[in-house]
């Protein structure tokens, strides 16, 4: 048969297929989380970002606002093609991120290669029950890090994810291992809710953390899979010797791990940044001010908010040394007070949270603050007196003037505005108005979309 040319020695050649282009391409990644990066004429990795939907992310690169960004419309034009590596949760992710752009040095990721601005995931090495802590400014020695990372609300909430599989220690305190006297003392709210497996409590030896850290390690340098295997040994091994809680203990961690994908939804744990307050010479100012036998380790701000009477609300936030502790956190819709009450609406927010701490064997903030004057401190007081319960330190904070009242005493503190403590204060006390108010817009607005459907 004769080709369509006509001519059988030279048959018509075959029209080229162009490769797709970078934008089509990422309209077809898959919805889950993991890694975009990008790459230039050569091949070379010019940019690499985290996603936690890897198809709705890397796809807004190529739409025409993006060139209107200011932080990608000087070299999004050098991309030529684009590549993706799936990971099992945003906080795998995250964790991939940071060592990849340490490794391969992407020349559009140059803040994050040695900048020491960003944020690190500090690993403390040389105490007897190492800590892990987010730091701007990590320490010469005695540590190991990771990091940077580019984003220090994802890092936050990775802290607290990872916290609830390793379960270890944040806090700032200096734990030997052969001192007896911290057999008395008091953990804090992490242990209750079983996110710290409290050494300051001697609630788990010096072998049993340091075994728990390197799993940490194991995890944190991408060795997930090596990790699993190995706990499910040492699992097995505890059965056959009949040592049952240990069993017990990794299987509850190997669920853990396996189910991080889960609950490892970075924006329902990040943090609201610090950016003015030093949380340890808050909390030591507030030991010196309010004259405390101790430095005040948790701290329960409480808040009411409403429009007119309509739709009130109350808050109540909980600060672990220093710092937000969201999972802490609880919303109050005030039931038993009809009209404009802030009194009554604070006795019954704090009356509830001592029911259920009670109810729960929970431990007591060390320091409770409330919003407001002398009269709602009073309010809070007498929540105490109807469950005859002695309030631990119990404070309230005035806006206007930033007075604090403090109970058992008629005249306020006043602070300089530069004080340490009244900025821990007001961090509080403005992170509990933050979350009320949060709280009675979507009580609002869900009203408003039920009336415009009746």
């Amino acid at each position: 048969m004769v080709p369509p040319s006509g001519n059988p020695d030279n048959p018509p050649a075959l029209e080229a297929v162009s490769p797709p282009s970078p934008a089509e391409k990422a309209r077809r990644f898959p919805t889950s989380p993991g890694l975009y990066l990008m790459k230039d004429a050569r091949g070379r990795v010019i940019y690499i970002g985290k996603a936690k939907n890897l198809r709705s992310r890397a796809s807004s690169y190529f739409h025409r606002a993006a060139g209107e960004d200011a932080r990608i419309r000087d070299w999004i034009g050098e991309v030529e093609d684009i590549d993706f590596v799936v990971s099992e949760s945003e906080v795998d992710a995250l964790l991939m991120e940071a060592r990849l752009i340490k490794d391969i040095q992407p020349k559009h990721n140059r803040d994050l290669k040695d900048d020491k601005s960003f944020p690190y995931l500090q690993l403390t090495t040389g105490e007897d029950f190492p800590r892990v802590n987010f730091t701007r400014q990590p320490a010469d020695r005695g540590v190991k890090l990771y990091g940077p990372f580019p984003r220090a609300k994802s890092l936050r909430g990775a802290i607290q994810v990872l916290q609830r599989v390793f379960k270890f220690r944040t806090c700032s305190l200096d734990i030997e291992a052969e001192d007896p006297r911290w057999r008395w003392f008091r953990p804090c709210l992490l242990h209750s809710i079983d996110q710290c497996s409290a050494p300051c409590n001697q609630r788990i030896d010096r072998d049993g953390y340091r075994a728990d850290i390197r799993r940490l390690q194991l995890f944190l340098d991408g060795k997930k899979d090596a990790l699993l295997r190995e706990m499910e040994a040492e699992m097995r091994e505890a059965s056959k010797q009949l040592l049952f809680e240990k069993a017990a203990r990794l299987r509850d961690e190997i669920k853990a791990l396996g189910s991080l994908n889960l609950r490892g939804n970075l924006a329902d744990h990040a943090q609201p940044e610090v950016f003015y307050v030093d949380p340890r010479r808050g909390l030591k100012g507030l030991k010196q001010v309010l004259k405390l036998d101790s430095i005040p380790r948790t701290i329960d701000g409480v808040d009411i908010a409403h429009l007119a009477g309509d739709e009130m609300v109350g808050s109540l936030v909980t600060f672990v040394d220093g710092l937000p502790f969201k999972p802490g956190y609880r919303r109050y819709r005030i039931k038993n007070v009809k009209g404009i009450d802030d009194f009554a609406s604070i006795r019954e927010v704090v009356s509830r949270r001592i029911r259920r701490l009670r109810e729960h064997d929970e431990p007591f903030p060390d320091l409770w603050l409330i919003d407001g004057g002398k009269g709602q401190l009073g309010a809070a007081l007498k929540a105490f007196e109807e469950f005859k319960v002695v309030p631990p330190a119990l404070v309230s904070l005035a806006k206007r003037e930033e007075e604090i009242y403090v109970q058992g005493q008629s005249q306020p503190i006043v602070l300089s505005r530069r004080s340490f403590a009244l900025r821990l204060l007001q961090y509080v006390r403005d992170e509990a108005h933050r979350f009320a108010q949060h709280y009675h817009h979507m009580l609002r607005t869900k009203r408003l979309i039920d009336d415009e459907t009746t």
